[in-house]
């Protein structure tokens, strides 16, 4: 099991009074922490939604905003759920790690369709898989799954708060709604083009410098020749 270290800047300031509510909710103890993760991906779905329809119709950005806040509860909630109720299960940790990068995929789908730039939103999703990628990737050869300070809060928040400003401009200044959309993914997109090599470069030398012994070894094939 990889150690869990976060660098993020907001994750001190978010997270603990989140999963600080977790005591307070109505959640069975029975109840699986796979349900809370599925809860969160539908969320994410719904913030996608959201997003799409957010130049068009003054509650798309509002869902959206409800979406990514409820996907990030979520995500702060299952994991202590889990360890409160004694399911902690490998299945459950893949399920999340898996359904994190998708849930940030739709988002950028949702910002495409919306300022009808499907080009660019395709860039971005590949730019958001290949960031999921290493980060998966650089944890498997250090045992350290780490979060860079620009990481999946940052992001979150970010996106969460454009949403309400679109939504503002739908009502205000709806001329304007599907540039600042357009001009929002052109941001979003070039501070990813930005921050993969960086990270890319960094995770390399990390894994060089503290990473477990390579992997010398000869691949196994189970059907002869």
């Amino acid at each position: 099991m990889s150690k869990r270290v976060s660098h993020s800047l907001l994750d001190p300031l978010v997270g603990p009074p989140l999963a600080s509510l977790y005591p307070r909710l109505p959640i069975s103890r029975r109840f699986p922490p796979e349900g809370i993760v599925l809860i969160g991906h539908l969320s994410a779905v719904a913030g996608a939604v959201g997003l799409a329809y957010s130049t068009t119709y003054w509650w798309g950005g509002l869902l959206a905003t409800a979406g990514i806040v409820g996907n990030h509860f979520a995500d702060c909630v299952d994991g202590r759920h889990a360890r409160a109720t004694g399911q902690c299960r490998n299945g459950g940790e893949l399920l999340d790690h898996f359904t994190d990068p998708l849930s940030f995929t739709y988002w950028l789908v949702g910002l495409a369709v919306a300022s009808s730039r499907l080009d660019l939103g395709l860039i971005a999703v590949i730019v958001l898989m290949a960031m999921a990628v290493l980060t998966n990737l650089r944890a498997k050869l250090t045992g350290e799954f780490s979060l860079a300070a620009f990481g999946p809060t940052e992001f979150k928040t970010l996106l969460a708060l454009f949403a309400l400003a679109l939504a503002t401009l739908t009502v205000l200044v709806p001329a304007a709604t599907q540039t600042t959309c357009l001009v929002g993914l052109v941001a979003l997109t070039g501070l990813g083009l930005i921050l993969l090599p960086v990270q890319l470069i960094q995770s390399v030398r990390e894994v060089n410098r503290c990473g477990n012994q390579p992997d010398t070894s000869e691949w196994e094939t189970t059907r002869s020749s």
